[in-house]
């Protein structure tokens, strides 16, 4: 573990084992998850045990991931930033990857993770939104207003929202033991 937080312990094996036996309802949501090399992810392996929360949360996750209003690299900033926060090496891990892809480099995921890195106004806006979030489940006024000069309404509310669910992510991953799937990366500095 590592930053501010590295005292915070996390469960080192599964609390709950993997679903290796889902329903046919779980079964079908595991279809729609994200999988790797054709297994599901290990997130979606855990939430097998409750189908129908594993369906909804698909729905939400999805919506966020993939027709959301907000661009995919910023969307990936605020995650990343999220899951640093939460101190969930699963859900940075997952979004390194996805970051990469959207436009992220390594030098500014690096940055998320506490590594010195000089942001853009925009950028840090973002970084600020999700710390503040963390630190009091409020954006400040001064950030609020700052961000609304290029985000409109509903973007906001996307951002506040995905920044939430991701949180949600976070304490989940971090509570259930999920442990990184194989060939994904964990923190960016040791």
């Amino acid at each position: 573990m590592t930053g501010d937080d590295a005292s915070r312990v996390r469960p080192a094996a599964p609390r709950v084992p993997y679903n290796e036996n889902p329903t046919d309802e779980a079964t079908e949501g595991l279809r729609s998850a994200i999988s790797r090399d054709g297994t599901p992810l290990n997130i979606f392996r855990m939430l097998s045990h409750h189908p129908k929360l594993l369906k909804r949360f698909n729905l939400l996750g999805g919506f966020i991931l993939n027709k959301g209003l907000v661009p995919e690299r910023e969307r990936e900033i605020v995650i990343l930033r999220i899951g640093w926060r939460a101190q969930s090496v699963y859900e940075f891990g997952q979004h390194t990857e996805i970051g990469l892809r959207c436009g992220l480099t390594q030098a500014e995921i690096d940055g998320l993770a506490g590594a010195e890195h000089v942001w853009s106004q925009d950028d840090g806006l973002l970084i600020a939104l999700a710390d503040e979030l963390c630190d009091d489940d409020c954006v400040t006024d001064a950030t609020f207003a700052a961000l609304a000069q290029r985000w409109n309404d509903a973007e906001l509310m996307e951002l506040v929202v995905t920044a939430g669910f991701y949180r949600l992510v976070s304490g989940f991953l971090n509570t259930f033991g999920v442990q990184l799937d194989e060939g994904v990366p964990g923190w960016p500095i040791e």
